[in-house]
């Protein structure tokens, strides 16, 4: 009989640095587009903890892929040039042990998952909305910069950070 690990299971497997393919956590980052905050947390786990997760994004909609998220990505060595959005109903993959929704939208929005999906929510300011008012380009990509670091920070601390009651 095969039985699966739970989330729980997964996470300290993965602090204790046991954990395989099959035993990695499987992490939907959601918004509402699926063109920046999502497809930078997509980016960074991958980069930073892609031996103990499997990432993922998606969006409630499908606004493409904003260039701007890729140019600050790739400023710090992380290519997300050749994701796609897409929505949930897209993804090859339809169980996850996390939602992350990294938006207002999405998190009001989220669609109900099967299983034990365990929906956190972590938000985070909305560049192209923030750079709306940006006088120059650069000042417009500060604010892009700014949300990635700030993703950066947060992804850092998974899986850990996934168990902790966070409020929007």
């Amino acid at each position: 009989m095969i039985l699966k690990k739970s989330a729980s299971a997964k996470r300290n497997a993965a602090k204790k640095g046991l954990i395989d393919m099959a035993d990695k956590l499987k992490l939907l980052f959601l918004c509402t587009g699926n063109s920046c905050r999502s497809q930078m947390a997509e980016g960074w786990a991958r980069y930073l903890k892609g031996d103990v997760i499997e990432p993922w994004s998606a969006g409630i909609e499908k606004h493409g892929l904003n260039p701007n998220a890729v140019t600050v990505m790739a400023e710090v060595g992380v290519d997300i040039s050749g994701h796609q959005s897409r929505t949930v109903g897209e993804l090859p993959v339809r169980e996850f042990d996390y939602v992350v929704t990294v938006c207002g939208h999405a998190n009001e929005n989220c669609p109900v998952f099967p299983g034990k999906t365990k929906v956190v929510h972590v938000g985070f300011d909305d560049p192209p909305k923030l750079a709306d008012d940006a006088k120059t380009e650069e000042e417009a990509l500060g604010h892009y910069r700014r949300v990635r670091d700030e993703i950066r920070a947060f992804v850092e601390t998974l899986p850990g950070a996934l168990d902790k009651d966070r409020t929007p």
